[in-house]
């Protein structure tokens, strides 16, 4: 593999990818559709069709986004990250420009494919990631909001696979979470965040409680959920008990990337608890090709 080659694929951080498929898939079970496609209420292709174009759909946003972030921080990864693809001189500013824009427009049109609102979702998110990406990320409450309505808006284009959005509040409980890790990772480059690690834990409990409270049929849906969100709880507490304990910024990282990475576990709580643990565990084999991804490209 060429270096310019794997330099646009560092770029596009291939580790995170498969989360924001998992968004989709949960996003769409929130709204039935793999219900529907259980039953014979689909005989033809389209609900698998639309499903497919609205994974490429956020794959090709999620790494748009990511891209034109190493963009617009170009210089400041030269002086803290030198070994990312651009200050290192494997991939251009222009080139890679180019490449996240034609990324951030793939994503739209493929979701106008499935339907006029996916599309309009789509560009909005869009517009979510760029205005992150140039503006927002600089300040302390706006940044983790505006990553976390990103993340939002990526479920909430799961769920309009059917041209409608029914369960579109939903969508709080990855805004809080990803609200959460955002504030994690302020002490990414040099540590000393422990005030942002507390308030990280309470928001990770508010997450919780809130996907216990959204269960549809508590008692029928409980017992297949616990195995998940137990799952869950494991992996990003762990990581941010260690962040706490010793706040160096190795530490700090490493709760970053496991609470990116358990984005996936969430979402298979989720599905698991609008469809079936069966579901939930297609969503969860996901996490282990991040895992493997992790070991190769930078999460963070």
């Amino acid at each position: 593999m060429s270096v310019v080659l794997l330099g646009y694929l560092k770029l596009a951080r291939p580790a995170n990818l498969p989360t924001a498929m998992a968004d989709i898939m949960a996003g769409s079970s929130i709204s039935g559709l793999t219900v529907l496609i259980a039953s014979d209420t689909f005989l033809n292709g389209a609900p698998y069709l639309n499903l497919l174009l609205l994974l490429f759909s956020s794959t090709f946003l999620y790494a748009g986004g990511v891209v034109l972030n190493d963009v617009f921080d170009f210089k400041i990864d030269q002086r803290e990250r030198p070994e990312r693809p651009i200050p290192k001189g494997d991939v251009s500013l222009k080139g890679a420009s180019l490449f996240g824009t034609g990324l951030l427009i793939s994503g739209i049109i493929l979701s106008f494919f499935v339907n006029y609102l996916s599309g309009v979702i789509a560009l909005i998110l869009a517009l979510a990631i760029i205005l992150y990406d140039t503006f927002s990320k600089k300040f302390q409450f706006l940044g983790p909001l505006n990553m976390g309505l990103c993340r939002a808006l990526n479920l909430i284009l799961g769920m309009s696979v059917f041209g409608e959005i029914s369960h579109w509040m939903y969508a709080v409980i990855p805004l809080l979470y990803i609200f959460a890790i955002t504030l994690i990772s302020r002490g990414e480059v040099y540590g000393e965040n422990k005030k942002h690690i507390i308030w990280a834990g309470l928001l990770y409990a508010v997450v919780i409680v809130s996907v216990l409270m959204i269960l549809p049929d508590k008692q029928g849906k409980l017992l297949g959920l616990i195995p998940f969100l137990g799952l869950f709880i494991f992996l990003i507490y762990s990581s941010l008990i260690r962040a706490y304990r010793i706040n160096s910024p190795e530490n700090i990282k490493k709760a970053v990337v496991s609470g990116v990475l358990s984005i996936i576990v969430l979402d298979a709580s989720l599905t698991v608890a609008f469809d079936s643990w069966q579901f939930g565990l297609i969503v969860l084999l996901l996490l282990p090709l991040s895992y493997i991804l992790a070991k190769i490209f930078a999460v963070t």
